[in-house]
């Protein structure tokens, strides 16, 4: 089995901590949470990142960018050679701006 190095942007990470800090003005516990969880599903992007969907979005970047899905955020990514590059952790109502996944 191929095991893939997990790289985060550092786009991605403010987005993980922008989420933490707008659920935790209700309660740290559920942002701890919720943060801890997308954390470990990005982790398990080192064994099986193929499984996740190519976003639907990726025809218009001529890239081929997935997402992994969890409650109501998508983490994307893409996969160049043996390295998974998280590039965004966004809410799934929110529209995706093509431009935010090319910084």
């Amino acid at each position: 089995m191929q095991r893939y190095k997990v790289e985060i942007t550092r786009a991605a990470e403010t987005d993980i901590q922008d989420i933490f800090d707008y659920i935790s003005r209700d309660s740290k516990t559920a942002a701890l949470r919720l943060t801890e969880e997308v954390e470990h599903q990005i982790e398990t992007l080192e064994s099986s990142p193929l499984r996740c969907a190519v976003i639907p979005e990726a025809q218009e970047l001529g890239e081929k960018y997935r997402h992994l899905i969890f409650g109501n955020y998508r983490t994307i990514f893409k996969i160049e050679g043996s390295t998974v590059i998280i590039m965004r952790v966004i809410h799934g109502a929110r529209l995706l701006d093509m431009q935010i996944l090319e910084k």
